[in-house]
């Protein structure tokens, strides 16, 4: 394929691009990272916490009793206690033979005897072992990204490290392409991914021939140069240096998108306008990207439509949606402003064997926002 070649009349559609990438592409090998390098990862399999806390403790401080020995205790009806009750501060154990605290305005301690002026419960004023964390349990389930809660638990539990899958990506930014490329980089490192982005040193075939040879990763992404133009020619580098799968894919924006491989290595070549670039990320690398992380699924939320999508059949469209009064509203179908890619809350696709969507209908769409 010569770099002023045209696009095949025959688009080739999207689930089949999808697939022909996917195949024989399995997730990263896990790796062991600090606690804060693993924010925003995805987990993998990890061994299950002792439980937390150990032993029962004080959740307020006070006086720690046994509580079948307060029974009948009131303000009026004061309750000696032969022996002095020992005193717990917030998270120190409780002493053996007790099961609950009482405050300190609740135990008379001036007179010549301590007395109790309320009862109480087993389990008053006392966390019990594992009530934070069961034995057993995961700070989070493999498949699953790492938030700051997860981050929580596992500090709670003594952990200084954690199991995790960060594939490595390489963006090829091809000259002129730079927002585009950056945009696709903070993306990929919001999906979990390690990102390194280079500069190819020119446009033609043997400055992005050089790039893609520069560095092994787990997957590699080129962006800008998929067209057909005199100066496009992306896919030609990934010809001499790979195999191309699929160019030109039956998706709006992004119907010059490519997919490929170098190597082992899956490839997707994005197009340089941005719109095109996140149609191309969204259902073609970052379903590669989920796949080598071990991601279990994308979040999604399930609303009827405040109006119809009325969609081209033989081409997959992308629609992008804002949420109002619990119903999805499609800001953009096919062709996507920035503007509409700012105010965005959710995209979808509109499969190419569909017409699109009635008004009312119930869609479950990606969410683009925690």
């Amino acid at each position: 394929m010569t770099s002023n070649q045209r696009l095949p009349n025959s688009l080739t559609p999207l689930d089949v691009a999808l697939a022909a990438l996917l195949e024989g592409v399995d997730p990263a090998a896990p790796v062991e990272l600090a606690l804060a390098e693993a924010l925003g990862c995805i987990a993998a399999d990890m061994p299950g916490l002792d439980a937390h806390p150990p032993r029962d403790i004080a959740a307020a401080d006070g006086y720690a009793f046994r509580a079948r020995d307060l029974v009948g205790a009131s303000s009026y009806s004061p309750l000696p206690i032969t022996a002095a009750p020992a005193w717990v501060e917030a998270g120190e154990i409780i002493p053996d033979n007790c099961d609950c605290v009482l405050d300190s305005d609740s135990v008379e301690m001036s007179g010549p005897l301590v007395q109790a002026l309320a009862d109480a419960i087993p389990g008053q004023g006392v966390r019990r072992a594992g009530s934070d964390i069961a034995a057993g349990n995961r700070p989070v389930e493999a498949g699953q990204r790492m938030l700051p809660r997860h981050l929580m638990v596992a500090r709670a539990a003594g952990m200084a490290r954690l199991n995790v899958r960060r594939p490595r990506l390489r963006i090829v930014n091809i000259p002129r392409g730079t927002v585009t490329a950056d945009l696709v980089a903070e993306s990929a490192r919001a999906a979990g991914g390690e990102v390194v982005l280079v500069a190819a040193a020119g446009r033609d075939t043997a400055s992005i021939a050089a790039a893609i040879d520069d560095g092994a990763c787990d997957l590699l992404l080129i962006v800008g140069g998929s067209g057909v133009g005199r100066t496009d020619a992306a896919v030609t580098a990934l010809g001499a240096r790979g195999k191309i799968l699929a160019h030109g894919i039956a998706l709006q924006p992004g119907r010059t998108s490519a997919v490929g491989r170098a190597g082992k290595t899956p490839v997707v070549v994005l197009p340089g306008a941005s719109d095109q670039a996140l149609a191309a990320w969204w259902t073609l690398a970052l379903p590669a990207l989920d796949r080598l992380s071990g991601r279990r699924r994308r979040s999604t939320l399930n609303l009827p439509l405040a109006r119809k999508i009325a969609s081209s059949v033989g081409i997959a469209e992308i629609v992008l949606l804002e949420r109002e009064q619990d119903a999805w509203v499609p800001l953009a179908v096919g062709e996507l402003s920035l503007d509409a890619i700012a105010r965005a809350e959710a995209w979808l696709v509109v499969p190419a064997g569909s017409e699109g969507f009635a008004a009312g209908t119930r869609v479950d769409a990606y969410m683009l926002r925690e």
